[in-house]
This record gives structure tokens, sequence and C-alpha cells, in this order.
């Protein structure tokens, strides 16, 4: 909200940054990268991160994105700045050497073939995250918690490497950028370690070593370098070299449980099975949770032929792993059948070889780590607690003491000093034993979803933000504050601040309450008088704030509420199409099927069909999108066990040609398989078969196995008039509402091209082609002609319900406007939301009402054409009014230049409407406003104003960072050899004096006056009284085709007075 209301404040670079990181986390790569690019671009003197460092971050973003080319150019492009400092320069070495590492799925498999050939396998073939070369199996370094946790994300590695960086860097430890770098540093070693595509194995590993080595250089303080260091020496099989570079990160970070878990594989793998057995009790000391030292101690206690210890480790490693991991299940399964019939050990019974869980857990540990970790009971006997928890608080004495102590910290003697220490160590663990009880569900809830190496980066980055903010001063523990030995240990020392309330300096200049009866001349008048900022006028109108979704409407419908029949319309005649009463009848309805129309009026839909479009272009482009063929009112992930949103889909592109060969084959290949089963295709057009998922009682690991992969042939570009001037030709028979070109189409007088909007786009589909959910752009209405010669299934809500979708959206972790999903009706309908849903038929028109939303999968082989439609109406305008300023607080670029509309709008058209005379006018007005103040902002800053004007069919303008419509005056500055059009706020970001732009004028002042003055109300011709259209009989919600309505006769109606003036 901060940024829609002033985009150019002082902190907007973190705002932008905190954006980026939240979304980063929610794995919203598009949204992150745009706010860290506006980051980058927003000024700095008062920001957080250098621009360095946010271009680290947005180095690492491709990381994530699995874009390992671009992310290693832009690490080393970092590495020549020359004002890079020596932390933020390690991390990037760090980065680097994860390029040379491996790559991910070498491991997942190698791991899971190592659990599949339990118990004989050594310790380490076992495990996902620790190093070492096994005898027979090239295995790499990782995690096994990252593996049993399905390996998600693109740089995974253990989070709490992180975090305690981020602990670290908060106490104020390294310079320049190292509390950004070492939270992030510990993910980037994968890249170069993991990636095949970087090179052979043995120059990746060289790499990998050679970048960590100048990582340790420039930060020798950093222990997770030196302990990814020691893996990489491992994975090569120098194990000395292993040993002393874990030691040495033993050293510096303060006992980090992988870096333990690592040591006892090396040991294990030297044949020390009981120094191995002390360094996985002292990981898991430090991190209940490490599954891989869980999982490695239960593989050390197996190979010594202990069953009941080994079972009872993996049941902990498994525990905090995720349950997908079949091997690991099925071993616990074997254990606990054999535990069954097995015989209770003997006490008498000869020695065993280690000792069992839980005397090892009170076993003497070596001095080096006696220190830096707490003594615990062992997590297979839950009724113990650990010594932390039993950690008393501090008496009145002690407090007394400590505060005397701390007073005199600079007089004290070596004694003294131990004692101050001592009670600090108390009461820390106080502090810590108390949050843990507070936290513990959540912290065990955040262990299982902490292998997302985004999400846990952004995380910390997130808190670091909070622990960066300026902080009170804080005083010494006082013994003042404690009103008895019992109180709370937190309120220790803490004092409330005080805060001085003033009020605001109110501001000088009085506002001027501008209307839309003020005259041109008045506005530019009080524009000069009473400067203001340019960006925060809404073309909404002052005092209107941004718009918010709505809420779902009260009161809840009743279930045949919310499962409307679709409303069907029959044209039988040509009278009938161009009735308009067939225009009302789908302005009166969220969506509606026009049946019969194309047929009426003798389109030859052939013109569109994939053989025609063959023999005139067969090398026109082709968007394509790969997708997962399924039911049409499932969505499955893609592992088919858990119904989820999220749509995936992966863009490629080919040409008509190729794609028609798929097509073609793919209906070959379903008659194929029909014949095979011994059944006759009901019709050439097909449904899904049961192989296809169709069928709703399957069980998840079925569907999985019948599931296909698909190919759906997207965004076919018909805009070409010299290629495709046929098929545009034969769409002008269409009535005028619902023509491409049309003076009642407000898309008609943008001037320029949109693509797909007021062109034409064709889609070439086969069975479970899906289109995902969404509203048009800027909620204009849409067209969709079926070619055939299969089916299409729709699904529909009204768009006042758009804002529980949106909040079910953000429910399920995605983004309304930027995300790929499919809705689950029976979801949306338990939510208060009613579903339409129906069949398109060959040659049926559907009708999208302005800010329907939708979503459509095929049910056979078909082409269908789309394009959007403005009809001239006040609620048509309203609502793409509203998106296009919505737009603006979620960052989503409108492609519809309302403002330029609105201008072209007032030159070409007479309006009789009174609604949608106001709202066009309350924009011209605030418009004019941000023009004439965004003149005088430049010209005060002695910035050179040129007049530009506008070439016909130019397209309109967008901020080169922002991507808001910049109209009338343009701030040009040339970058990377190109000139970028910025808008005043994001000019200002870039230089506050505005050095190094040119503004350009589109429009001579005047001109634009004259436009103003000359909108007015004009008298409505006198309408028609209107023939009500008779509505379909109720039917089920599941009901594919309603009884149609036929148009009744009705006498011909003219259109309202237009005025087709050409831009």
């Amino acid at each position: 909200m901060a940024l829609y209301v002033s985009p150019g404040f002082t902190r907007a670079a973190d705002a932008h940054l905190r954006l980026a990181l939240m979304f980063k986390a929610r794995r919203h790569w598009a949204a992150a990268a745009v706010h860290f690019r506006r980051a980058r671009l927003a000024p700095h003197q008062d920001a957080t991160f250098t621009r360095l460092e946010l271009s680290f971050h947005a180095a690492h973003l491709l990381e994530a994105r699995s874009l390992r080319r671009a992310a290693r150019d832009a690490y080393e492009h970092l590495l020549k700045e020359p004002q890079l400092s020596s932390a933020l320069k390690a991390d990037v070495c760090r980065q680097l050497e994860k390029l040379n590492e491996r790559r991910r799925k070498f491991v997942v498999q190698n791991s899971t073939r190592s659990l599949s050939h339990w118990p004989t396998i050594s310790m380490d073939r076992i495990k996902h995250g620790t190093e070492g070369k096994p005898a027979n199996v090239s295995h790499k370094n990782g995690h096994l918690k990252e593996h049993l946790r399905g390996c998600r994300g693109s740089c995974l590695i253990s989070s709490r490497v992180f975090r305690d960086s981020a602990r670290r860097n908060a106490r104020g430890d390294g310079a320049g950028g190292s509390n950004v770098g070492a939270m992030s540093s510990q993910y980037s070693r994968w890249l170069y370690h993991r990636c095949v595509s970087l090179g052979e194995a043995g120059a990746r590993a060289r790499a990998a070593v050679w970048c960590l080595q100048r990582a340790v250089d420039a930060e020798p303080e950093s222990g997770a370098g030196l302990y990814l260091l020691g893996r990489c020496f491992a994975a090569q099989g120098k194990v000395h070299d292993a040993f002393i570079a874990y030691r040495n990160s033993v050293e510096k970070s303060e006992g980090n449980a992988d870096t333990w878990c690592s040591i006892g594989v090396l040991y294990q793998q030297q044949n020390q099975p009981m120094d191995a057995l002390q360094a996985y009790i002292c990981a898991v000391q430090l991190d209940k949770g490490h599954s891989a030292a869980w999982t490695n101690l239960g593989s050390l206690y197996e190979s010594c032929q202990m069953p009941r210890d080994a079972f009872a480790c993996y049941t902990n490693g498994g525990a905090a792993a995720t349950a997908a991991h079949a091997p690991l299940r099925q071993r616990l399964g074997f254990l606990r059948t054999h535990l069954a019939h097995a015989p209770m050990p003997s006490v008498t019974g000869k020695r065993r070889p280690l000792p069992s869980i839980e005397e090892a857990w009170n076993l003497p540990i070596s001095a080096e780590m006696s220190s830096r970790h707490p003594k615990s009971a062992p997590p297979p006997y839950p009724g113990k607690r650990s010594a932390a928890d039993d950690v008393p608080p501090l008496t009145p004495q002690q407090l007394q003491t400590l505060q005397y102590l701390q007073r005199n910290a600079h007089n004290l003697s070596s004694q003294q000093q131990a004692l101050m220490q001592q009670l600090l160590t108390q009461y820390r663990l106080a502090q810590a034993a108390r949050a843990r009880a507070v936290t513990k569900s959540e912290g065990s809830a955040n262990s299982a979803a902490s292998g997302d190496s985004a999400e846990s980066l952004a995380e910390d980055l997130l808190k670091k933000f909070s622990d960066s903010q300026p902080e009170i001063k804080r005083e010494p523990i006082s013994a003042e504050s404690m009103s008895s030995a019992g109180s709370e240990v937190a309120n220790l020392g803490a004092r409330q601040p005080v805060v001085k309330l003033e009020p605001l300096k109110a501001d000088p200049l009085k506002p001027v309450p501008f209307n839309i009866n003020m005259n041109a001349k008045q506005i530019l008048d009080a524009c000069k008088e009473n400067p203001g900022s340019p960006s925060a006028w809404s073309v909404l109108g002052d005092g209107r704030g941004p718009p918010d979704p709505p809420s779902v409407p009260q009161p809840r419908l009743t279930s045949d509420q919310l499962a409307p029949p679709a409303p069907f319309v029959y044209v039988e005649s040509k009278r009938d199409a161009f009735s308009p009463q067939l225009q009302d009848f789908c302005l009166k309805h969220p969506i509606a099927v026009v049946r019969g129309l194309t047929a009426a009026l003798k389109l030859d839909l052939g013109l569109f069909s994939t053989k025609t479009l063959v023999e005139a272009w067969p090398e026109h482009a082709v968007e394509v999108r790969t997708q997962l063929m399924q039911s049409a009112d499932e969505n499955w992930d893609a592992t088919g066990r858990r119904r989820v949103w999220a749509c995936a889909s992966h863009r490629s592109h080919t040409t008509v040609r190729k794609y028609a060969q798929y097509q073609a084959g793919s209906f070959q290949e379903s008659l194929r398989e029909e014949r095979e089963r011994g059944a006759v295709p009901a019709q050439s057009t097909g449904t899904l078969s049961d192989s296809d998922g169709r069928e709703s009682g399957g069980g998840p690991i079925k569907r999985r196995r019948g599931a296909r992969m698909l190919r759906f042939g997207t965004n076919v570009d018909l805009s070409d008039e010299r290629k495709w001037r046929s098929q545009l030709t034969e769409l002008q028979k269409l009535p005028a509402f619902a023509r491409v070109v049309s003076a009642a189409n407000m898309l008609s007088h943008v001037g320029h091209v949109i693509l797909g909007m007021n062109t034409v786009q064709l889609y070439m589909k086969v069975p479970g082609s899906r289109t995902p959910g969404h509203q048009e752009n800027n909620n204009f209405c849409s067209i969709n002609i079926n070619i055939g010669p299969g089916d299409c299934e729709w699904f529909g809500v009204p768009d006042s319900y758009w804002g529980g979708v949106n909040e079910l959206c953000n429910r399920h972790g995605l983004s309304y406007l930027h995300g790929s999903w499919w809705p689950d009706p029976e979801e949306l309908r338990t939510h208060g939301v009613p579903v339409y849903r129906f069949t398109q038929r060959p040659g049926d028109l559907v009708w999208v009402n302005a800010g329907c939303v939708h979503w459509v999968q095929a049910t056979g082989w078909c082409n269908n054409i789309a394009w959007n439609v403005g009809p001239l109406t006040a609620r048509q305008y309203t609502l793409a009014l509203e998106r296009y300023e919505w737009n603006k607080v979620q960052n989503f670029k409108s492609i519809v230049p309302m403002v330029h509309l609105t201008w072209n709008l007032a030159r070409n058209i007479r309006v009789s409407d009174p609604r949608l005379h106001v709202a066009m006018r309350t924009c011209l007005m605030q418009t004019l406003r941000t023009a004439m103040g965004t003149l005088n902002a430049v010209r005060a800053r002695g910035v050179p104003v040129r007049f530009h004007g506008r070439a016909q069919n130019e397209a309109s303008h967008y901020c080169g960072a922002c991507e808001r419509e910049v109209w009338h005056a343009l701030l040009v500055r040339e970058h990377e050899r190109r000139h970028v059009v910025h808008c005043l706020a994001c000019a200002r970001r870039v230089s506050p004096t505005l050095q190094g732009f040119l503004c350009l004028e589109e429009h001579h002042m005047d001109e634009l006056a004259q436009v103003y003055d000359a909108f007015i109300l004009h008298r409505s011709a006198p309408t028609p009284v209107p023939i009500s259209v008779p509505m379909p009989a109720p039917s089920p919600a599941h009901a594919v085709a309603p009884t149609p309505t036929t148009m009744p006769p009705a006498p011909h109606v003219p259109t309202p007075t237009l005025v087709p003036t050409p831009d």
C-alpha cells in the first residue's frame, strides 16, 4: 500500500526487498524478480542493503529457478566489481563452488538405490547429506534430510547452517555485506558441485574447491565455508584434508550438527565405529531433528548387529523426514516385524560392539565438543527432559550480583569475569528454555519444512530485517524488575521506551477541491498554484484508495444456487443474430453460450481448421504448453498423491506444421488404444478415456500410473492481415457487439495492436489441454468460438465472487495474478462461491462478461479462436479502471493502457450514460492533473522538455522499471545503448535531480484542454420497450447442455450514436 500511495518514498528500496523475499519464500519467482529489480533502482540513502548485495540475491533467485548458467554468469560478474566487500566476495565464491559440486538427481538416484540395498551397505550410502566415497558408488556430498523431504527447491542444503550464520552476523561479526552473505552463502556451493552442464566431474570438483578456498580466504571466520570445503575434500577421497577442514569448522561455527554428522561418516569409512558413534551423538545432541545423523547412526548400529538401537534411530530419523521416503518406511517395517518375533537381549550375553543409544548419549565426549553444546536426554525416551530445559531462573541475589558485575565490567578480576560469564550463561539458557517451551510445536513444524533453500533464505533475511531495525538502548539486567523469583525471565532488563507524541505539522498549502465540473483552465491553474505528488493521484478520483478484492456476498447461497445452470440462447436466423436482445442477454449474465450463431450467419469455420492453417502458413509460430493430462474437475500434483490448485505447465515453441502432426498423431494413438482395449469410440471427437484419469473412484497410484503428458498449442497470432485476410474477413459477419473491430468496441479505440485482445488468437488443442483460471486483462469481455470437431468444458464464477477465489488462491500459496491455478469446484462451493459448468460444442460462441473468472479444458481434439471486446457501458469501463489500479498495487502490468484509451474515447464518442460520463471525466481530470504536475516537477529541476508527438499506430509507453503506463510526459534516459521510458517516481529513484533525463511531450496542452472541455454528457435517444428473453429451465450443475432459449423476433433498434473518428 505504501508503494501504491508513494512509489518514491525514502524506504522504497527496503519495501521492495521485503516483498521480493516474501515472494521468494512463497516460490513466486516472477514477482520476486520484479521487486528485486525495483529495489536496485530505488534510492539507497537509507536502505538496509547495498545494490551489490541486491544483485547477489537476484543471482541467487536465478539459481533457485534452476537457471544455473545465468546464475553463474551473474556471480562471476559480481566478482569483477571493485567495490565488492570481502564478506560478500566470500559468499559469491561459495555460491560458485556449489555449481561445481554435483547434480542433485545423481544423488537422489544413488541414495534411493542405497536404501533399497540395506543392510549390507556402508552408512554413507544410506544417507543423503554426508560425504565420502563408498567402495563401489561415486557418491557426492549431500544431506539425507534433503532427499527425504523430496528435494524441494533448486538449491538444497541444510538451513541450519544459514541460521547459524545469520545469528552470528546479527551480533555484528563481519563487515559490509556479511549479514546478507553469511545467511545466503551456504546455499551457493551446490551450483558448480551438482550441475553437469557446467563441465565434467573432475573439473567441477577442482573449481568447487578453488571457489571455497577463495571464500575461506575472504572470510576466515566463516565455519560454514570450512565445512563445505571439508565435504568437497571428502568427496575426492582426501580424508586427512577433510578432517582438518571439519576441525577448523567446529572451532569457528560453535558446533554444527552437519559438521559432526560428516565427521562421523569419515570415521565410519576408516573403520572406527566408536569414534563414528561419538560424532553422530554430537550431531543429534546439537539438533534432535537431524535426520541424516539419525539414519547414519541407525545404519552403524545395524552393521554392528544391534537392530533394536538401529530401529530407534531410524524412527527418529524418519519422524523428522518426509513420509514419502518409501525405502526408509520399508526398512522400518522390516525391522518392526523382525523385532516383534526376536527374543529380548540377554544381560549376560556376549559383549556388544557398541554402547546402546541411551548409554552412548551419556558417554563423556571430547573436551572440544563438551563446551559447545548443551547436554540432553536421548530423544528415544521422551519421558526425560534436556538439562537446558531444566535450567532454573536466576535468584534475586544472583541478579543483584550480575547487575553489580555488569556495572563494573572494566575493573573485574579473572575470577569475577568468570562468575559474570557463568551467570549470563545461566540467564540465557533459562530464556532459551522458556522460548522453546512456548514455540515447541511451531519449531517441529518449521524443521520439517526447512529443506527448501529459497524459503529458508528469504525467511532468514526477513528475520535479519527485524533485527536490523533501530533498537532501543538496552540497560543492564536489573533486579528491581523482578517481583519474585518466579517472575517472567523474558522480561529481565526490559524497559518500555519513552515516546513523545507530537502532532504532525500541517501543510501550509490548502488543498484545492478538484471536481469534474471545473474546466481545463481552472484545473491547470490550480495545479500551478498547488503543486503536489502526481504519483498519488488515482484515476478513480481523490479520496478513494486502491480497490480491494470483494468479500463473498451475503447472504450465503443455497446448494442449488451454488450450482446454477449455464445461460444458453439459441439463434435461429440472421435477424436473431443482429437483434439487440442478443447483446442484452449476453450483458445480463456473467457467462453465456450462444448456440446456432455461426450457422445462422453461415460462418466458414473451416478457415480456422488445422488443415487450412497448415496449407496457408505451415511455419507460423505456435507457443506450446506441456501439461499433465487429468480429469477436468481434479488437479493433482506431480506425484499424483495430493490434490492441489497449482497448475504446472512448461513453455516451449513450435510451428503450425509440427503441432498439426502432433495433434493428428495424438488422435491416431487414441484410436489405436481404443481398438487394443476392444472398444469402439463413441464419437470421433472423443472424450477423455479411463486411462486419462477420467474416473473419479481410482486411487492416487492408479491415477499416477495412467497420467500422461500433453502439448497444448496456444496463442497462435492471427493479427497479420496479409497472412490471414480471409479468416479476418469472415469474422466481420458477426454482429457489431461481437466483432474484433467495431465502433462500439472500446478496444478498437486504443489506436494500436494489443495481441490477443483487439486481435484474434487461435488455440490448437488435444484432450486435456487446459487454460488455467483467470480473469481477462483489465476485466474486458471475451469472445470464444469453438471450431471443432471436439468439445470444451468450461467453468465460470461471477465477477462479484472473484474476491473469494482470490482468498482461496492465497490459502493455497498461489498468486491470483501471477500464478497458474486450477480451482476445485467443490471447494469453491463449500466457501459459498457459485460455479457455472457447461460444454461448448463446435460452432458455439461463449460470451465471457466483464470480470468473470473462468477456466477451460478440452475434452476432444479441437481448435478455438478468441479475442476481447469492450462494450461501451459504465460497468465495463469502471471494472477496467478498478483492475487498472489494483494491478498497480499487485505490481502487475496492465496491458490495456486505460489512460490513453480514455482520452481516445473522449475524442471519438459521445456519451449519454451519466455513470459512464462521470467515470470517464474523473479519469480525464486526474490524468490532466498528473500530466501538468509532472511537467511542473520536471521544469523545476531544469530538465529540458521537448515536443515529441505521437505517430500513427504508435504503441503506448510503459515505465521500464515499474511497468506502469506513462502518458503525455515521457522521461527518457539512455541505458545500454537504448532509450528507456521512466515515470516520474522511478526517474526520481534513479536520480533525484533527474540528471541525464530528457522529457518528451506527446500532446500540446491546449489540445488536451480542448478535448477535456468538449467531453460533455449528451442526451440519450428514447429507449425501446425491452422484450424479455425467457430463461431456460433449471438443470443440474453437471448438465452439459440445458434447453436453449430461442431468440424472439424483435424490431431493429439503432445502436447509440457513435463518432468513429480515427485516432
